[in-house]
């Protein structure tokens, strides 16, 4: 089915053209129609789907015709790179129509986000709490809002963002359309569904959360603290181009970066103690080939849009199937193809094998050839700190030293990587 069988308005159709798309995929072919009928929207989707398109068309498609200078459609996200991902789409998908949009988050200055209210732009797209304080002030109006979008809402409730959802809800008008996605459907998020949604059109209920089939899987059982050089050992083989790394924890990122920076790897890292202008700049260096690895937590998982991505690489398992799902689903998007290793130390198998039973599927284990799998764990330098297994919570004072600092995984290795990727990576409907 083509683009133009769904009725969508030809400036819009003008824009998909413009980024090479020429049909839906199968959440955009299912979600749009009831959308443009008017209807409320609960549809299972998962990452890497299409789904921002999904939501964006058909939301443009109706605001065109109205009249504009009030913000009719907001989109509620649960982290900053998501919102300014959905707008960068959004730009992209209306670049030969008049519809403005603006991204409201934390971590930036409120100025431009107070103009974007009191002028009225068409989409406003943000989180929860920044929302919250925008509408503390008399400027913070939202009352001719025709359009809602719940994007990520798992997620959101991972977060705890629930109880600023409902008080971002209250200062909405109720009648209203209302999109909600989420890619996995736990009670919670059905219950919330209920409250927010009028007799909705539902999408892929009965599905079960799965990576992408585009996405080949494999496991590398390694001892722990052979993890960074077995990572450094896959980059510099020449077979991988790029790739975006996930750890458990913000020190860990940190700590894997400076280890990979100082192998001559060119890396940078996303987490939450970083500012926004420094996650930001991480995330467009590695969309443009500027940093070859990109080593992130959790909190970037559902943020980070990068077409062609060839590569995801968990180097610590995560605690449930739902983040592996959405980790390895920043490849293999809008069915394309890709890649994700999973370094997974004996310590972790409990992990595993509950990220298999969800995907109700056994994981390739795989054995790198001439790695040295027997080597001894080195003993830590003077003074070093102890390496936490732990949450977030274990993060200590100076995590954020400088990236080429000292505190590495091992000792520098000599020489250049092979097979480093300039190539700039663009974006399509998602």
């Amino acid at each position: 089915m083509p683009f133009t069988s769904l009725q969508l308005h030809p400036n819009l159709l003008a824009g998909i053209k413009d980024l090479g798309f020429t049909r839906p995929t199968p959440i955009q072919t299912d979600a749009i129609p009831p959308v443009l009928a008017g209807r409320d929207l609960l549809a299972c989707a998962s990452t890497g789907s299409g789904k921002t398109a999904a939501f964006l068309l058909p939301i443009l498609h109706k605001l065109m015709p109205e009249r504009r200078g009030t913000t009719r459609a907001l989109v509620l996200t649960p982290t900053r790179e998501l919102a300014a991902q959905i707008v960068a789409d959004l730009t992209d998908l209306a670049t030969h129509t008049p519809i403005t949009a603006a991204a409201v988050f934390g971590g930036v200055g409120m100025g431009p986000q107070e103009h974007a209210f009191r002028v009225g732009v068409d989409v406003i797209v943000g989180t929860p709490g920044r929302l919250l304080d925008h509408f503390k002030a008399p400027y913070g109006k939202l009352t001719g809002l025709k359009y809602l979008v719940l994007d990520e809402a798992d997620r959101m409730l991972d977060m705890g963002f629930l109880p600023d959802i409902r008080r971002v809800l209250r200062h909405l008008p109720a009648r209203r359309q209302t999109l909600f996605f989420s890619a996995t459907m736990p009670p919670s998020i059905a219950e919330l569904a209920r409250e927010m949604l009028r007799d909705p059109a539902t999408i892929n209920l009965e599905r079960k959360a799965a990576p992408a089939v585009g996405i080949t899987q494999a496991v590398y059982p390694v001892p722990q603290h052979l993890k960074p050089k077995l990572l450094r050992e896959l980059l510099t083989r020449g077979e991988i181009d790029d790739a975006l790394v996930f750890t458990r924890t913000k020190h860990r990122a940190d700590r894997l970066a400076r280890f990979l920076a100082q192998q001559d790897i060119s890396v940078e890292r996303i987490h939450g103690n970083r500012s926004q202008n420094q996650r930001t700049e991480a995330l467009s260096g590695f969309k443009s080939g500027k940093y070859r690895v990109l080593v992130a937590t959790d909190i970037a998982a559902r943020g980070i849009d990068v077409t062609e991505l060839g590569h995801v690489i968990n180097f610590d398992v995560p605690a449930a199937a739902e983040d592996y799902i959405h980790r390895v689903g920043r490849t293999a998007r809008a069915e394309a193809v890709g890649t994700a290793f999973t370094l997974a130390a004996p310590e972790e198998q409990s992990e595993l094998a509950a990220i298999e039973k969800a995907i109700q599927k056994r994981l390739p284990r795989v054995t790198l050839a001439g790695f040295n799998y027997d080597a001894v764990k080195e003993l830590p330098a003077p003074g070093a700190r102890p390496e936490h297994r732990g949450g977030q919570g274990h993060q200590r004072a100076g995590r954020n030293r400088p990236q080429h600092g000292g505190g590495s995984y091992g000792p520098r290795r000599h020489g250049r990587p092979s097979g480093s990727n300039g190539s700039a990576r663009g974006r399509g409907p998602r």
